[in-house]
């Protein structure tokens, strides 16, 4: 089954890819590796998930942005590569959530991308993490995401 079928199957349909917020570019590739920049969960050009993580903003919130940032990041993937179906691996998830003073529960929070990656391309989704608590995000983002794929 391709990608797009298994997008389908799970009633998945992916965004237009972001454009760069910024001077930068959304993907870069060196030699099998795409690296993604930083993705924030952004809607035709209006942030979509803003606030603090145990301030304003719930767990389930930020899961539901870090999926929503995940789907962002699968567009910029199928506009670099050209179809999902040449990712052979998602490498690496880092994530930064913006998190209130004493908010411990970033891991659980990327949980919401590291699920949908997982769901969308089985064993190959399943990547090594890192999940980062920081004290502000661009435009008040709620969660910034970066892939580096094997593709």
């Amino acid at each position: 089954m391709s990608i797009d079928q298994r997008l389908s199957q799970l009633s998945i349909e992916l965004p237009p890819p972001v454009q760069p917020l910024g001077s930068y570019c959304t993907a870069v590739q060196v030699g099998g590796l795409l690296f993604l920049s930083g993705h924030v969960p952004v809607r035709d050009g209006k942030m979509e998930y803003v606030g603090q993580l145990g301030r304003e903003v719930t767990v389930e919130q930020g899961q539901a942005a870090a999926r929503f940032t995940a789907l962002n990041c699968l567009a910029t993937i199928r506009a670099a590569l050209g179809f999902l179906d040449r990712v052979r691996r998602i490498v690496r998830l880092t994530g930064y959530v913006n998190s209130a003073a004493g908010f411990n529960q970033q891991a659980a929070v990327l949980n919401g991308a590291s699920d949908l990656l997982g769901a969308v391309f089985g064993e190959s989704g399943v990547h090594v993490r890192t999940a980062v608590g920081a004290a502000e995000l661009p435009g008040d983002a709620t969660i910034e995401l970066e892939l580096t794929v094997n593709g």
